[in-house]
């Protein structure tokens, strides 16, 4: 970022709004050139499947799909990237704060960042001088790997972990009471150097390269105030949060996500997610906290299990999703369901029963997982399993569901490695800075 866009956070929005119409007619001409060529790449793609290659015509199609404009819609009082359709793709990462770094250090980056991650969330640069429009004997401000891509319905989430709340920076008084570090539950083996942090930022968009641009430049951006302290790519949604998306599969093929809580039920959304003025502390009031699990699944263990098993272990229908009490993918589990021998038809401790509100005393929680693979492990195995993220209005109803699945048989196949909360604060007001409200108390 240049100097002369180093200003008051009140003053970011008019700088801004002043590079809007050669920004925007640099990003309109940007998309006419890509729409032209990329037009013509994606028809050819279409026009060779014809050939017998059938697969081809659909990665045709999702190449056109992937070339549209979107912008992901605002969120009003909220954070994008809560009830947002649930993208594609992941990047997700945790930063520590520097040391020796002060209060004013810190409400600088997080203007800095919300300048950069409105542009971006746009489709523009990081600032109106981006990757090629700065002096040539200078470092450009943008890195410029996303030039010519559309914002890909890209949103950018951010949150504070516990660790932040110290006299570092004189934020122990609007601490929130149920901001601590995860408890330890039974069977993790959490990797510290992947858990926690200061700070998060969580970007999703349905091209990958957009989400690592995100994350690329917002760390870029830190740099000398905050460091990478960890971070995670993801793939596949494992969640939905509009009725019309499909439920999509995680990594030991089932549909995952199938009773989460979608964008247009605003009763559950302010029952289970949003943290109320009553609720506190203010600052706080229109945001959520946000769990971060890095699961590893024991890949190779679970495909060399019967399919039957499989089913007991989770609870339901593999090929159609529906719960093993019988219906389809959507009927309501009946745990009092008898199936053959007299025996449960739901196991009692298959996952569906063990994470269901019926048995956590109705809490919900609003999910946004992704399926990762980090390459091998040094055994050979797949490197894989689920990035977990919910959002709920407070860590205790994490803690308790967590707590329910000790016994989950699922549990035989994976192993949690990786760990974080962080408080997720309301969308910046016009004018102001992600956490305006928390550093002004």
């Amino acid at each position: 970022m240049t100097d002369d866009e180093r200003t008051s956070p009140a003053s970011r929005p008019q700088t801004d709004a002043a590079a809007s119409g050669d920004a925007s007619a640099a990003a309109v001409s940007r998309r006419e050139l890509i729409g032209l060529a990329i037009g013509a790449s994606a028809t050819s793609l279409v026009v060779g499947a014809g050939a017998g290659v059938t697969g081809g015509a659909a990665y045709g199609q999702e190449q056109a799909r992937r070339v549209t404009d979107a912008v992901a819609p605002a969120a009003g009082i909220h954070q994008p990237g809560i009830t947002t359709p649930v993208q594609d793709h992941l990047h997700f990462a945790s930063y520590d704060m520097m040391a020796r770094t002060t209060r004013d250090d810190l409400a600088e980056l997080l203007a800095d960042w919300t300048y950069a991650a409105t542009r971006m969330m746009r489709g523009l640069d990081v600032s109106a001088s981006g990757a090629v429009g700065g002096s040539p004997e200078a470092p450009p401000d943008d890195t410029g790997e996303a030039l010519g891509l559309p914002a890909s319905n890209l949103t950018i989430t951010f949150g504070f972990g516990p660790s932040l709340f110290d006299q570092r920076f004189g934020l122990e008084g609007p601490k929130p009471a149920g901001l601590e570090r995860l408890p330890a539950f039974l069977g993790d083996d959490l990797d510290p150097l992947r858990s926690d942090g200061d700070l998060c930022i969580q970007a999703c968009a349905d091209d990958p390269q957009v989400a690592v641009h995100a994350i690329r430049n917002l760390s870029r951006i830190a740099f000398g105030r905050a460091t990478i302290r960890w971070s995670q790519l993801g793939f596949g949604r494992t969640s939905k949060t509009t009725a019309s998306q499909a439920t999509p599969r995680n990594l030991f093929g089932y549909k995952d996500g199938t009773a989460n809580i979608l964008a247009d039920d605003t009763a559950a959304l302010d029952e289970n997610v949003w943290v109320s003025v009553s609720e506190g502390p203010a600052w706080l009031a229109g945001g959520s906290y946000l769990v971060a699990r890095r699961i590893a699944m024991l890949i190779e263990t679970w495909d060399r299990t019967r399919l039957a098993e499989q089913d007991r272990v989770v609870g339901r229908d593999k090929a159609n999703g529906a719960p093993l009490s019988g219906g389809d993918e959507f009927a309501a589990p009946d745990f009092a369901a008898v199936g053959a021998g007299g025996a449960p038809a739901i196991d009692p401790r298959s996952h569906v029963r063990l994470a269901h509100p019926d048995m956590n005393g109705g809490i919900r929680l609003l999910r946004r997982g992704y399926n990762f693979v980090d390459g091998t492990t040094d055994l050979g195995r797949l490197n894989a399993g689920l990035f977990f993220l919910s959002f709920q209005k407070s860590p205790d109803r994490y803690i308790t569901v967590q707590k329910a699945l000790a016994t989950d048989a699922m549990g035989e196949y994976l192993r949690h490695v990786g760990s974080g909360l962080w408080a997720v604060p309301p969308a910046a007001p016009a004018g102001t800075s992600i956490g305006a409200g928390l550093l002004g108390a």
